[in-house]
C-alpha cells in the first residue's frame, strides 16, 4: 500500500470507499483482522500522510442497504472492535452516525473537512447524484 502513495502528489482530492456492512467480517487474506477496522486503519494512515495533508477527502460509506439489513440482527457492539458503540442497539441511523464519527475522527488536520456520503452502489440514481455532487466540489 505504501509503494504507490508517492504517485499522488498532484491530486486535488482523495476518494476513499469503505463497506458499512463489513463491520462484523474478517479479511479474506487474514482471518484475524476485522474488515472495518482495517478500513479505518488504512483511512487514518492515508489521509494523515504527508502526501494528502492538504487534500480534500471524500468518504463513501457504501453498501448501506446491506448494512441496514445486517444491523437489524447483528448488534454493532457485539463485535469486539466496536464495543464502544453506545447508540441504540440494532438502529440503522445510530450505526451510520457511529461509523461516520469513527472515520471522521481519524482526521488529524481539523481545518480540512472530510465529506462523507452514505451510498448504495447498486442504486444508480444515488450514485449519479453523489458523483455529480463530488464533481462539483472538486471542480
Amino acid at each position: 500500500r505504501r509503494k504507490w502513495v508517492h504517485c499522488f502528489t498532484d491530486v486535488t482530492c482523495v476518494i476513499f470507499v469503505a463497506a458499512l456492512s463489513e463491520y462484523d467480517q474478517l479479511m479474506a487474506e487474514d482471518d484475524m483482522t476485522n474488515r472495518m477496522k482495517d478500513a479505518l486503519d488504512l483511512f487514518r494512515d492515508q489521509i494523515n500522510s504527508q502526501w494528502f495533508y492538504d487534500k480534500d477527502i471524500i468518504l463513501f460509506l457504501n453498501k448501506r442497504d446491506l448494512f441496514q439489513e445486517k444491523v437489524a440482527t447483528v448488534p454493532i457492539d457485539s463485535v469486539p472492535e466496536f464495543s464502544d458503540y453506545e447508540g441504540q442497539p440494532l438502529d440503522y441511523n445510530d450505526g451510520i452516525r457511529y461509523f461516520v464519527g469513527k472515520f471522521t475522527s481519524m482526521n488529524r488536520y481539523k481545518e480540512r473537512k472530510v465529506f462523507t456520503q452514505v451510498t448504495c452502489a447498486t442504486d444508480t440514481g444515488n450514485i449519479k447524484f453523489v458523483f455529480n455532487a463530488c464533481k462539483q466540489s472538486v471542480l
